[in-house]
């Protein structure tokens, strides 16, 4: 594996990882509101679900995501 490509994945694990948390942060702001405590979980109380099942499965392949693109680098390197 050259340089540049090395340097290019590198580039998209970390724009993969900035999009994973700043999806995370989006949800729960929306969720947990910025008024007293937990606003949008009470103001509609019947309506509201939990973010919490969504963000770990994005959490969860993300991880894989990044998971294989080490692997894929290291197997690369000893080649």
């Amino acid at each position: 594996m050259n340089r540049v490509t090395f340097i290019v994945l590198l580039a998209v694990m970390v724009v993969l990882l900035s999009l994973a948390v700043a999806f995370n942060w989006i949800n729960l702001s929306e969720a947990y509101g910025s008024g007293p405590p937990y606003y949008n979980r009470t103001a509609n109380m019947d309506k509201w679900i939990s973010p919490v099942p969504v963000l770990v499965a994005v959490d969860a392949l993300m991880a894989v995501v990044v998971a294989l693109v080490i692997y894929w680098v290291r197997c690369a390197r000893r080649s």
